[in-house]
């Protein structure tokens, strides 16, 4: 901008900018930029407010419109101190949670709050009032065959770019350290770039099957990071979780590690890097092979009428269907209260629209553009700047830079994500930097022991919250949910631990972030 004649009164700040950019380009400037924000933007002489979203979600944008009025924030709890709006659930929004564990957007769990999806601008004309949404980026896919060790040069060079980006900063930096690939090639990465910064990593002396201390050590010798370990109890998450509760807004039922982790960081350092978003572009966890593989397909296909599906649904959302549910539509309408889920569209269309609106010919390409505006922003990157952001804490995502995102899936399919070694791609273009260890252990998920957690010290808020009377009162659930699902839980005879889990993370956000507001429930 500068070399275009363009003069600033900063000599260095972001939002002036945005403020130039947007001057010179109008909604243009999204071409332009590379990060995370969220922004309004009051343009006088239109007479107009544009706003957008970034391209993967990592902030949040919020709004409430009605009768001529327009309110936007970055967290709905904002929005909910304003006496003109009605905090009502929205019973799609909890019909689609115990679904995806997270709200696609433009949903939150309030009937009256809307979200900016990913990778979405608005405009709202001010004299009529006239408001509109629309996709400014979408990831572009390729089947243009090039040699594999090209494709592994391109990954390594690209991350590497995108880390040297992401890293800029005035202040000293740490990241979150697992005893994964994803996590240990961003500290390899960024030690050699900038030289060691301070890692943490997570552990628990009561359950070695998740704990990955030993594996981050290793990455940590290598790289000669100042490396902290955190160890949590079940005593630490029942001391932590109101303040957990009252940092998300909304109901979430994904993993809780990294509230320690960013409580630890912000002690020491103001940005943290993170590893999140390597699956979304190389495996999809596996997501893709019931789309491919025609066995498989058979298979999800007949579990989802044998949950109770209905068969409209499965020929109306054929794709939709084949999705790894937390609880089948089927299975939801017997965990609902009759009149709280009248009228309501199954989730599988949700996803079935999403897949729908992308014209990439393979399963491999079409579930990452899934990922990347369902599970990506609502779940994943929402805990992310929430938890963060509770700690004052800016945490940074260096592998959803839109440029290497753009490079990684513009590589055809079947490169990108192997059949038999889903993300050997990324695994050899970083393999030098990762000790061996790490590529021979099975993989963890970066989760808390909810299972062993919710058997002890958490059983009695399980009883309480999911019990029969407490379900009576709610009046959203059918109390029979608690004999079908809960008490054999709590018994060991049911190892499903997931469903209690989002369940119970539901409730606890009813009574903890719901009820004790005021919120209406009509």
């Amino acid at each position: 901008l500068e070399a275009r004649g363009v003069s600033f009164r900063t000599d260095h700040s972001d939002t002036e900018v945005v403020l130039r950019l947007y001057e010179t380009k109008q909604d243009g400037l999204l071409d332009d930029l590379i990060g995370m924000f969220a922004f309004v933007i009051l343009d006088r002489a239109q007479g107009l407010l544009f706003g957008a979203r970034d391209h993967f979600g990592i902030k949040p944008l919020h709004y409430h419109l009605h009768d001529g009025r327009f309110s936007f924030a970055s967290e709905v709890k904002s929005l909910l101190t304003l006496p003109w709006i009605t905090p009502d659930l929205d019973h799609q929004a909890v019909y689609d949670f115990l679904t995806f564990q997270a709200i696609a957007a433009p949903h939150t769990i309030y009937k009256g709050i809307r979200k900016i999806p990913a990778a979405h601008c608005f405009q709202l004309r001010l004299d009529t009032n006239e408001f509109r949404v629309k996709r400014y980026w979408r990831p572009r896919f390729s089947t243009s065959p090039r040699p594999y060790e090209e494709q592994v040069r391109r990954v390594r060079e690209e991350f590497t770019r995108a880390v040297r980006r992401w890293c800029l900063s005035d202040v000293p930096l740490a990241c979150s350290l697992s005893g994964g690939v994803d996590s240990s090639s961003l500290v390899a990465i960024a030690s050699r770039e900038f030289g060691p910064l301070d890692t943490y990593t997570l552990g628990f002396n009561d359950a070695p099957d998740l704990d990955e201390r030993h594996l981050a050590r290793l990455v940590a010798q290598r790289w000669g990071t100042n490396h902290h370990e955190i160890v949590i109890e079940q005593d630490d998450l029942l001391e932590q979780l109101p303040k957990m509760l009252q940092a998300l807004d909304e109901p979430y039922a994904g993993g809780l590690p990294s509230w320690f982790v960013f409580q630890a960081m912000s002690k020491e350092v103001k940005v943290g890097l993170v590893g999140t978003g390597v699956d979304e572009l190389f495996s999809n966890y596996d997501k893709w092979r019931k789309h491919e593989s025609p066995l498989l397909n058979l298979r999800m296909r007949a579990r989802y009428l044998k949950h109770r599906g209905r068969l409209g649904a499965l020929l109306r959302y054929p794709q939709g269907t084949l999705h790894s549910p937390y609880f089948t539509d089927g299975r939801k309408r017997t965990l609902f209260k009759a009149e709280f889920v009248r009228s309501l569209r199954p989730s599988a269309q949700v996803l079935q629209a999403l897949w729908d609106q992308d014209n990439a010919s393979v399963a491999r390409d079409r579930m990452p553009n899934i990922d990347l505006q369902l599970q990506l922003p609502e779940e994943f990157l929402l805990m992310t700047d929430r938890f963060s952001m509770a700690h004052s804490l800016e945490a940074r995502t260096p592998f959803l830079d839109k440029t290497f995102v753009e490079a990684v899936l513009s590589i055809p399919a079947k490169t990108r994500v192997d059949r038999h070694v889903p993300k050997r791609l990324f695994i050899d273009a970083v393999r030098d930097l990762i000790p061996p260890e790490l590529l021979t252990e099975k993989k963890r998920g970066f989760i808390l022991p909810e299972a062993r957690w919710m058997r002890g010290k958490l059983r009695t808020l399980v009883q309480e919250l999911l019990g029969p009377g407490y379900l009576e009162r709610q009046g959203i659930f059918d109390p029979g949910l608690h004999d079908a699902i809960v008490a054999p839980f709590l018994r060991g005879d049911f190892d499903q631990s997931w469903q209690v889990w989002t369940l119970l993370s539901f409730q606890m956000w009813f009574e903890t972030g719901f009820m004790k507001s005021g919120r209406c429930l009509t």
